[in-house]
């Protein structure tokens, strides 16, 4: 995994992207050569800005093979559904590119350069994607992992490296428990230790020992994992795995201990002036781009269902101040009437039909704005939730109120890696989420989140 704006990605597909990169402006730099031949080619590439043109052309490609989630773990190895895509990726392309030359001709390629360039790109990458899958799912080219323990870790850990060949981790087997005819392994000496471990630990010829026990005083074999380490296998820690493959923190397997001690959890002064200057210079840039929609979104609330056009609603803030954020109204004015707060559901009959286009579209969200300006909230930060379902995941969540350190946000990290919650267990999943971006917070972080978002929205994902 390479640590990239705070967050993790796997080695390999950020190869794929590089190489991907490379093929399409070399797809194109032949493309013009082919067209034009290598003489006149070399004076257009050099005296005809020929080598911004194809890196334009080049980064729109990446862009949007990005935002149609071709990088995606659950995309990356379903064949049929990456050709669907790439397909859409190619008219997506000559569409923004035609935008992109009518405002701006200086960049055009040429149509003979650009239309050779495009068929020698589907070819490159279709091809260079089948290959990628071929060696990415052989077993040799994987590391081969052990799992030390059987604490509540350990089945999440290998369900998720056994589901996602590109992180380049096989669990050949599992230890959950080490013993000699003394008693547990732990309250031996070190040279038993290490010889009833290299005992276990040999048949399975690992390169790597995750560690993911559950309580270790007394019973974690540290004298035996030092010297197996010295002899040239990694050793890794369970949780500071996990987290970094699934960019969310196991609230199950967290002490107390873990949360003083580990890096992160600290939001330091610059950066929170840094958050508030940002957040209000992007709520006022935003403000001002909808400010031409919002007239028609108030009409269409006002003639399609009675009631107001706002929505005012508690919510609670850092340290857990309550607040009033607004929202464009989606739901009729007596929805709760009858049942009291309760979550949003599915195909939830409360939504009216100007409602479920304003949540698909995330223009409800914008009177937040107003929330951002006045210093409710941030841009980026968790979602703020209601004081009664506070009050209630409090008891039923461990940690729950950590989330409320930080300002939350109109977006976050939860938002764009996990599906709309309405139920304790999606409140867990949140959680973990949310910890993580509260661990892990930054500005590299807080853009990579902008980024998400803004694919959230103009693919309307992820709205009830």
């Amino acid at each position: 995994m390479i640590r990239l704006l705070n967050a993790y990605f796997p080695t390999r597909t950020l190869f794929l992207g590089i190489s991907e990169a490379c093929l399409v402006t070399l797809a194109f730099v032949a493309a013009t050569i082919a067209r034009l031949g290598a003489r006149d080619a070399t004076l257009m590439l050099n005296y005809e800005q020929g080598v911004l043109k194809i890196i334009v052309v080049s980064a729109v490609f990446i862009a949007c093979i990005y935002y149609f989630d071709l990088y995606d773990s659950l995309i990356l190895s379903n064949r049929r559904e990456v050709l669907t895509r790439m397909i859409q990726v190619l008219g997506t392309v000559c569409i923004l590119l035609a935008v992109l030359y009518y405002l701006y001709p200086p960049l055009e390629l040429g149509r003979g350069i650009f239309l050779i360039g495009i068929l020698f790109v589907a070819m490159a990458l279709l091809l260079w994607r089948r290959l990628f899958l071929l060696f990415n799912a052989l077993p040799r080219f994987a590391e081969r992992a052990l799992i030390l323990g059987d604490g509540p870790l350990a089945q999440p850990l290998i369900s998720e490296l056994g589901s996602r060949s590109e992180l380049g981790i096989r669990v050949i087997g599992q230890l959950r428990s080490i013993e000699n005819g003394n008693g547990s392994l732990g309250a031996n000496s070190s040279g038993a230790q290490l010889e009833d471990l290299l005992h276990c630990v040999e048949p399975y010829h690992p390169d790597r020992i995750i560690v993911a026990m559950g309580d270790r005083r007394g019973k974690l074999p540290v004298e035996a994992l030092l010297q197996l380490k010295s002899r040239g296998l990694s050793i890794q820690d369970g949780t500071e795995l996990y987290e970094a493959i699934s960019g969310k923190v196991p609230i199950e397997a967290l002490s107390l201990a873990w949360l003083l001690f580990s890096p992160g959890f600290q939001v330091s002064r610059p950066l929170r002036i840094y958050k508030r200057f940002v957040s209000l210079l992007v709520s006022i840039i935003v403000l001002l781009l909808c400010l031409p929609f919002i007239p028609l979104i108030a009409l269409a609330i006002k003639l399609t269902s009675p009631g107001p056009i706002l929505y005012r609603q508690k919510r609670v803030g850092r340290d857990g101040t309550v607040f009033d954020c607004y929202k464009f109204r989606t739901m009729r004015a007596d929805a709760e009437a009858d049942t009291g707060p309760t979550w949003t559901g599915d195909n939830d009959p409360r939504i009216t039909r100007v409602g479920r286009f304003l949540r698909i579209s995330r223009l409800d969200e914008i009177p937040q704005l107003w929330n951002v300006l006045k210093g409710d909230m941030s841009f980026v930060g968790p979602r703020p939730e209601r004081p009664e379902f506070v009050e209630w995941l409090n008891r039923e969540v461990p940690h729950y109120h950590l989330r409320h350190t930080i300002r939350p946000g109109i977006t976050g990290w939860a938002q764009v890696r996990y599906k709309y919650g309405n139920s304790v267990e999606d409140a867990k999943e949140k959680l973990r989420y949310d910890l993580f971006y509260i661990k892990n917070i930054s500005q590299g972080l807080d853009l990579l989140i902008f980024l998400e978002t803004i694919k959230i929205v103009l693919l309307g994902r992820g709205a009830k």
